[in-house]
């Protein structure tokens, strides 16, 4: 066994309870007493068991109350129940309320540590099943494949083969659009944690009062709304991978639960005083400048220092060479071709939106092309020139600096759908700079 199961007794008789904790205790299990409902019901509050083994007649509140109100609070609990007066309608009951045995007294030792072992089983497999819906749910596997032959991505390619059979966490920077989803997800597969499914946060496309819950989990009555228990992220990912995404848009004020996480794998869901132990590998991305976040106050240092063990930046497609060949006519597929023109000016562009631009922008001259072969007239207006910004002139030549400036602050602006105080945010400047660079520009 990984470590040794935890073990709740619960019987009035405290003769026969000693003695079949004994019993465990020498095959070096943890085992608890109690001798009433209430009583283990105060017990599970403090601490977490694998596996209940009770009396269905206790005084006080009885083996039915107690399973139904452990269902309600520590569902992953499994329950064995023991009873000296076994009936069948005892036994359906039981069931129906998810126990996994009903056994009568007496009854081999060997024989309810096999029924032990067999429960615990059973609570992995339920658990796996558990993450694989949530990773269903909550993530979306990498759409597109990681093409490249510069030498920026031949470097990439061999830091992601050191890094990844390790145990390391990972801070994967990089432009927006560059393909860090893919990068944490080449990491994960390449792991020894590969056999279970990655899971996935994206900080920012969450309300700031709800990263906590979904990364911690929640009991039931913790806030208003929290109808129900859930786990956080970090209990589905035990074992395998968490990838955040956009980690610098963490709240500072959760950065401390964060960081705790990291030290030594124990968390608290919110309205639990409850410590819990998970197994998970950090990979995070940003396309925030991380050590400029930390002079200015928005990011914890010694959180920085932990997240950046091993640091993977990505290079933007605008700086990979013949790679933006590569990558234009892998996504534009068989069914269509690109005229000389066309294709020249897709290659001199200077992609502020990188490959996620590159492949929204082939993807529309497939729908607007008359015919197989795509055009000038089925590109966006600003490859019909110097790379610019909205309706704004350009006489900088392609890829100058006040070009790939001018360029960046639009993709940002529209990223953040033109809220120029989140703009700024994200490009690490005051809002009153920005607008300066805005006018400088002649973005609108």
């Amino acid at each position: 066994m990984p470590h040794p199961l935890n073990i709740l007794f619960v019987d009035d008789d405290e003769d026969f309870g000693e003695g079949c904790a004994r019993w465990f205790e020498k095959k070096g299990y943890r085992v608890a007493l109690s001798t009433s409902g209430q009583d283990a019901l105060d017990i599970c509050s403090q601490h977490d068991f694998d596996i209940a083994i009770l009396d269905w007649n206790l005084p006080g509140l009885c083996g039915l109350e107690l399973v139904q109100r452990m269902r309600e609070t520590h569902s992953d609990t499994e329950v064995i129940v023991l009873t000296g007066e076994g009936t069948i309608n005892n036994a359906v009951e039981s069931m129906r309320l998810g126990v996994f045995d009903f056994q009568t007294k007496p009854f081999p030792m060997g024989e309810l540590e096999r029924r032990c072992l067999a429960a615990i089983e059973r609570r992995k497999l339920k658990k796996e099943n558990a993450q694989l819906r949530e990773v269903i749910t909550r993530t979306k596997k990498p759409a597109i494949e990681m093409i490249g032959n510069s030498a920026p991505m031949r470097r990439l390619f061999s830091l992601i083969d050191r890094v990844a059979p390790t145990d390391k966490t990972v801070l994967i920077q990089g432009e927006s659009g560059t393909g860090k989803e893919l990068v944490a997800a080449a990491i994960h597969a390449g792991s020894p944690r590969a056999n279970r499914p990655m899971v996935t946060v994206n900080c920012a496309a969450l309300p700031e009062q709800l990263v906590e819950s979904e990364l911690f989990g929640h009991e039931k009555g913790s806030f208003t709304g929290a109808t129900a228990m859930k786990p956080g992220l970090f209990e589905v990912a035990d074992g395998s991978t968490l990838f955040i995404d956009e980690i610098g848009e963490m709240p500072l004020a959760l950065q401390p639960k964060l960081l705790r996480v990291l030290e030594d794998g124990s968390l608290r869901r919110i309205g639990s005083a409850k410590e819990r132990q998970v197994d998970v590998r950090i990979v995070a991305a940003t396309n925030r400048v991380m050590a400029q976040e930390v002079a200015n106050g928005n990011f914890r240092e010694d959180l920085y220092y932990r997240i950046n063990v091993m640091s993977l930046e990505l290079p933007a497609l605008r700086n990979r060479g013949k790679d933006i060949e590569t990558l234009i006519d892998f996504f534009l597929g068989d069914q269509h071709t690109l005229d000389p023109d066309a294709r020249a000016a897709l290659i001199a562009y200077a992609w502020p939106g990188n490959i996620r631009q590159l492949i929204n922008t082939l993807e529309r001259a497939k729908i607007l092309a008359d015919a197989s072969c795509i055009t000038m007239q089925d590109l966006p207006k600003e490859l019909h020139r110097s790379p610019s910004v909205a309706d704004g002139i350009s006489n900088e030549p392609v890829g100058s600096l006040l070009a790939l400036q001018r360029d960046h602050i639009a993709e940002v602006l529209q990223r953040e759908n033109g809220n120029k105080s989140r703009a700024a945010r994200a490009l690490g400047i005051e809002r009153r700079k920005l607008y300066r660079m805005m006018e400088k520009h002649g973005i609108s």
